[in-house]
């Protein structure tokens, strides 16, 4: 069982900044990469940012320059560092890991944490 745990949203005003945490528990036997969506109301989950296992970042056009992946290997967590947050920025938040799990080490699986709701007011 791996369960990935979200914290750190909530309410902003626009220029305000935020940070979000999500730490990956259980029967883990790598973890790939681990990212950060998105999912605004009446839109697709986008892509936010991703950090490989060796620290290459990668992160959308809409949100560099103000938003920051950390990933700690050792404590099977990645941060994402909201800055100068816009109203746009509003949406559900999801952390994911492609991990493979002591039962199946040749499988890689996506994981999703449960969201975390960051609003941004104007």
């Amino acid at each position: 069982q791996v369960q990935l745990v979200e914290s750190g949203g909530g309410l902003v005003q626009a220029g305000g900044s935020l940070r979000l945490a999500c730490a990956a528990s259980g029967s883990i036997f790598s973890i790939n990469a681990m990212g950060w969506y998105r999912q605004a109301p009446g839109k697709q989950r986008e892509l936010v940012a991703v950090i490989t296992g060796d620290g290459t970042t990668y992160s959308a056009d809409s949100v560099k320059g103000r938003f920051t992946i950390h990933r700690d290997n050792a404590k099977k967590t990645v941060d994402l560092q909201l800055n100068s947050l816009k109203p746009e920025d509003t949406a559900v938040y999801y952390c994911n890991a492609r991990i493979s799990t002591y039962q199946y080490k040749a499988v890689i699986s996506d994981f999703w944490g449960q969201g975390t709701q960051v609003t941004v007011s104007s």
